[in-house]
């Protein structure tokens, strides 16, 4: 069996996917206006890929030796989407700091380190998706006539 330290950390990894599929589920089904098209598709795709780690991180706990949780935490929802941005920013980087740390954890067990960093890799992009999201997000070119395409 593997370090109990590390699995107790990987079940709180998979804590926190399991809240990433309710809230970004969640923010998929109350957003509302103009923007719904664009903005309801993206937050199922990132429930999906919660899910998705979830599967994952939840199938090596057993390799491990471990027991899966089934729990979450709670989520944040707003129908104001400039602050489920921020919410969503703050929920990417808390899995890059979780999964880091896990990194950590593993040791010298390259092939866990390696399963880790590919599930850290699609985290960070999910940090700069959203920190792209927040930059100058008041003003775009459907609201701002002087912002011209190339």
């Amino acid at each position: 069996m593997a370090d109990q330290i590390l699995i107790d950390h990987l079940n709180e990894i998979l804590k926190h996917e399991w809240t990433g599929v309710a809230q970004y589920s969640q923010a998929s089904f109350i957003t509302e206006g103009i923007w719904r098209e664009v903005y309801a598709e993206k937050f199922l795709g990132d429930a999906k890929e919660s899910f998705g780690h979830a599967r994952l991180v939840g199938d090596k706990i057993v390799a491990l030796g471990g027991v899966p949780v089934a729990t979450r935490n709670e989520i944040q929802q707003s129908r104001d989407l400039q602050e489920v941005f921020t919410f969503s920013l703050a929920f990417e980087a808390k899995a890059v700091e979780m999964y880091s740390k896990a990194i950590e954890l593993a040791g010298d067990d390259k092939p866990l380190v390696v399963f880790l960093e590919d599930i850290l890799k699609e985290e960070q992009e999910g940090v700069d998706e959203y920190t792209k999201l927040l930059r100058n997000s008041n003003s775009s070119a459907a609201t701002n006539p002087t912002l011209k395409t190339a």
